[in-house]
Protein backbone atom coordinates (compact mmCIF):
# COMPACT_ATOMS: atom_id res chain seq x y z
CA UNK A 1 0.00 0.00 0.00
CA UNK A 2 1.61 3.21 -1.29
CA UNK A 3 -0.27 5.83 0.83
CA UNK A 4 -1.55 4.61 4.45
CA UNK A 5 -1.23 8.43 6.02
CA UNK A 6 -4.99 8.79 5.83
CA UNK A 7 -7.09 4.95 5.99
CA UNK A 8 -10.53 6.70 6.99
CA UNK A 9 -13.62 5.15 5.30
CA UNK A 10 -11.35 1.89 4.83
CA UNK A 11 -12.13 -1.78 6.44
CA UNK A 12 -9.39 -3.38 8.33
CA UNK A 13 -9.10 -7.04 7.97
CA UNK A 14 -7.52 -9.01 10.78
CA UNK A 15 -4.32 -11.33 9.21
CA UNK A 16 -4.23 -14.50 11.25
CA UNK A 17 -0.81 -13.91 12.90
CA UNK A 18 -1.19 -10.59 14.43
CA UNK A 19 -0.91 -11.88 18.13
CA UNK A 20 -3.91 -9.81 19.33
CA UNK A 21 -7.00 -12.51 20.38
CA UNK A 22 -9.21 -9.36 21.18
CA UNK A 23 -9.20 -8.69 16.85
CA UNK A 24 -9.37 -12.25 15.78
CA UNK A 25 -10.60 -12.44 12.42
CA UNK A 26 -12.31 -8.59 12.84
CA UNK A 27 -13.02 -7.11 10.17
CA UNK A 28 -12.79 -3.25 11.26
CA UNK A 29 -14.54 0.41 9.93
CA UNK A 30 -12.02 3.07 10.34
CA UNK A 31 -14.15 6.09 10.75
CA UNK A 32 -11.01 8.63 11.34
CA UNK A 33 -7.25 8.34 10.79
CA UNK A 34 -4.80 10.47 10.76
CA UNK A 35 -1.34 11.65 11.96
CA UNK A 36 -2.91 11.79 15.98
CA UNK A 37 -4.40 8.50 15.77
CA UNK A 38 -7.26 6.17 14.24
CA UNK A 39 -10.49 5.13 15.79
CA UNK A 40 -12.60 2.13 14.26
CA UNK A 41 -15.56 0.12 15.25
CA UNK A 42 -15.41 -3.88 14.41
CA UNK A 43 -18.43 -4.51 12.62
CA UNK A 44 -18.72 -8.59 12.71
CA UNK A 45 -17.94 -9.45 16.47
CA UNK A 46 -21.29 -9.07 18.36
CA UNK A 47 -21.71 -8.45 22.43
CA UNK A 48 -23.09 -11.90 23.10
CA UNK A 49 -27.04 -12.18 22.26
CA UNK A 50 -28.06 -8.74 22.73
CA UNK A 51 -29.71 -6.84 19.73
CA UNK A 52 -30.31 -3.37 19.15
CA UNK A 53 -34.46 -3.64 21.12
CA UNK A 54 -32.47 -4.78 24.04
CA UNK A 55 -30.18 -1.90 24.33
CA UNK A 56 -32.77 0.48 24.01
CA UNK A 57 -34.99 -1.39 26.27
CA UNK A 58 -32.32 -1.37 28.86
CA UNK A 59 -31.77 2.80 28.68
CA UNK A 60 -35.19 3.33 28.64
CA UNK A 61 -36.17 3.91 25.23
CA UNK A 62 -39.20 2.63 24.31
CA UNK A 63 -40.81 1.65 20.77
CA UNK A 64 -40.14 -0.64 18.33
CA UNK A 65 -36.92 -0.08 16.44
CA UNK A 66 -37.28 0.92 12.24
CA UNK A 67 -33.79 -0.39 11.42
CA UNK A 68 -32.98 -4.28 11.45
CA UNK A 69 -32.71 -5.63 14.97
CA UNK A 70 -29.27 -6.79 14.49
CA UNK A 71 -26.77 -7.81 17.62
CA UNK A 72 -25.29 -5.49 19.25
CA UNK A 73 -22.04 -5.40 18.27
CA UNK A 74 -18.31 -5.40 20.28
CA UNK A 75 -16.73 -2.84 18.67
CA UNK A 76 -13.30 -2.63 20.26
CA UNK A 77 -11.48 -2.79 23.52
CA UNK A 78 -11.54 0.82 23.87
CA UNK A 79 -13.84 3.02 26.19
CA UNK A 80 -16.43 -0.28 26.88
CA UNK A 81 -19.41 1.40 27.74
CA UNK A 82 -20.13 4.07 25.32
CA UNK A 83 -22.71 3.46 22.67
CA UNK A 84 -21.73 4.05 18.85
CA UNK A 85 -23.87 4.46 16.01
CA UNK A 86 -22.84 3.36 12.66
CA UNK A 87 -25.38 4.60 10.24
CA UNK A 88 -26.33 5.82 6.71
CA UNK A 89 -26.55 9.52 6.57
CA UNK A 90 -29.98 9.90 5.72
CA UNK A 91 -30.58 10.16 9.66
CA UNK A 92 -28.17 13.40 10.35
CA UNK A 93 -27.95 15.40 13.35
CA UNK A 94 -25.70 18.79 12.76
CA UNK A 95 -24.75 18.94 16.93
CA UNK A 96 -24.37 15.46 17.22
CA UNK A 97 -23.23 13.36 14.29
CA UNK A 98 -20.29 12.99 12.64
CA UNK A 99 -20.03 12.72 8.88
CA UNK A 100 -17.90 10.08 7.80
CA UNK A 101 -18.56 9.80 3.71
CA UNK A 102 -20.97 11.12 1.55
CA UNK A 103 -23.64 8.42 2.17
CA UNK A 104 -22.34 7.37 6.27
CA UNK A 105 -22.39 9.04 9.82
CA UNK A 106 -21.58 8.35 12.88
CA UNK A 107 -23.40 9.17 15.99
CA UNK A 108 -22.75 8.50 20.05
CA UNK A 109 -25.29 10.52 21.67
CA UNK A 110 -29.04 9.33 23.01
CA UNK A 111 -30.62 11.40 20.17
CA UNK A 112 -29.61 8.35 17.40
CA UNK A 113 -30.79 5.84 19.94
CA UNK A 114 -34.71 7.67 20.33
CA UNK A 115 -34.43 8.54 16.66
CA UNK A 116 -34.37 4.48 15.53
CA UNK A 117 -37.85 3.83 17.09
CA UNK A 118 -39.34 6.63 15.02
CA UNK A 119 -39.73 7.47 11.40
CA UNK A 120 -36.25 9.93 11.77
CA UNK A 121 -34.20 6.78 11.78
CA UNK A 122 -31.52 6.03 9.02
CA UNK A 123 -32.41 3.21 6.62
CA UNK A 124 -29.93 1.16 8.14
CA UNK A 125 -27.80 0.88 11.09
CA UNK A 126 -25.69 -1.23 13.15
CA UNK A 127 -25.05 -0.54 17.50
CA UNK A 128 -21.57 -0.84 18.72
CA UNK A 129 -20.51 -0.17 22.53
CA UNK A 130 -16.97 0.30 22.41
CA UNK A 131 -14.43 1.26 19.76
CA UNK A 132 -10.67 -0.07 18.36
CA UNK A 133 -8.30 3.21 18.73
CA UNK A 134 -4.38 3.82 18.13
CA UNK A 135 -2.13 6.23 18.74
CA UNK A 136 -0.20 8.28 15.88
CA UNK A 137 1.96 5.67 14.37
CA UNK A 138 0.82 2.58 15.80
CA UNK A 139 -1.82 1.60 13.38
CA UNK A 140 0.93 2.32 10.10
CA UNK A 141 3.09 0.15 12.36
CA UNK A 142 0.48 -2.68 12.68
CA UNK A 143 0.04 -2.60 8.74
CA UNK A 144 3.62 -2.56 7.62
CA UNK A 145 4.04 -5.31 10.37
CA UNK A 146 1.29 -7.33 8.08
CA UNK A 147 -1.71 -7.53 11.20
CA UNK A 148 -3.75 -6.26 9.27
CA UNK A 149 -4.94 -5.86 5.32
CA UNK A 150 -6.32 -2.70 4.11
CA UNK A 151 -9.64 -2.51 1.60
CA UNK A 152 -11.96 0.07 0.52
CA UNK A 153 -14.91 -0.25 2.56
CA UNK A 154 -18.84 -1.30 1.16
CA UNK A 155 -21.74 -0.62 3.06
CA UNK A 156 -23.54 -3.75 2.04
CA UNK A 157 -20.78 -5.21 4.25
CA UNK A 158 -21.74 -3.46 7.48
CA UNK A 159 -25.61 -3.68 7.15
CA UNK A 160 -26.34 -6.90 5.19
CA UNK A 161 -23.49 -9.59 5.13
CA UNK A 162 -24.13 -11.66 8.58
CA UNK A 163 -21.29 -11.28 11.16
CA UNK A 164 -19.88 -14.73 11.00
CA UNK A 165 -19.41 -13.68 7.21
CA UNK A 166 -17.76 -10.43 7.05
CA UNK A 167 -14.57 -11.85 7.59
CA UNK A 168 -13.99 -14.27 4.24
CA UNK A 169 -16.55 -11.69 2.37
CA UNK A 170 -13.83 -8.43 2.97
CA UNK A 171 -10.61 -10.61 2.21
CA UNK A 172 -12.40 -11.49 -1.15
CA UNK A 173 -13.05 -8.00 -2.40
CA UNK A 174 -8.76 -7.82 -2.36
CA UNK A 175 -8.98 -11.63 -4.08
CA UNK A 176 -8.38 -13.28 -1.09
CA UNK A 177 -9.42 -16.42 0.70
CA UNK A 178 -9.04 -17.84 4.03
CA UNK A 179 -7.03 -20.58 3.22
CA UNK A 180 -4.74 -19.17 1.34
CA UNK A 181 -3.03 -16.60 4.67
CA UNK A 182 -0.47 -18.16 6.74
CA UNK A 183 -0.90 -18.39 10.35
CA UNK A 184 2.36 -16.34 10.55
CA UNK A 185 1.11 -12.94 9.26
CA UNK A 186 0.76 -11.94 5.69
CA UNK A 187 0.22 -14.58 3.23
CA UNK A 188 1.33 -17.73 2.56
Amino acid sequence: MDDISNLSGKFLIALPGMGDPRFEKSVIYLCSHNSEGAMGLIINKSKGEIVISDLLEQVGIDGIVKVADTPVLDGGPVDIDRGFVLHTADYYNAGTSLRLTETLALTSTKDVLEALTTSEAPDMAVLAVGYSGWGGGQLEQEITANAWMVTDAKESLIFEIGLDDKWAKALSYLGVTPDMLSHFGGTA
